[in-house]
């Protein structure tokens, strides 16, 4: 952050606090690690849905449509 004297000290993310007594540049670290986690754990999904034969796809299409009927 620049210290530009025009800029609101309120607005400073540091100072700021939100919800559970964290400040909203804390806050935002946070969030930056939970979309990371997310996403590899999503590519790491994928990958493992990916290399599933035609015929395990199938299987788990129909069972999976067994608890909706």
């Amino acid at each position: 952050m620049t210290d530009d004297p025009n800029l609101d000290p309120a607005s400073d993310p540091d100072k700021l606090t939100g919800p559970g007594g964290m400040t909203l540049r804390q806050i935002h670290e946070q969030v930056q690690k939970s979309v990371e986690r997310d996403s590899a754990v999503q590519a790491v999904h994928k990958s493992q849905a990916s290399s599933q034969s035609r015929w395990q796809r199938w299987v788990r299409y129909v069972w999976g449509r067994s608890g909706r009927r």
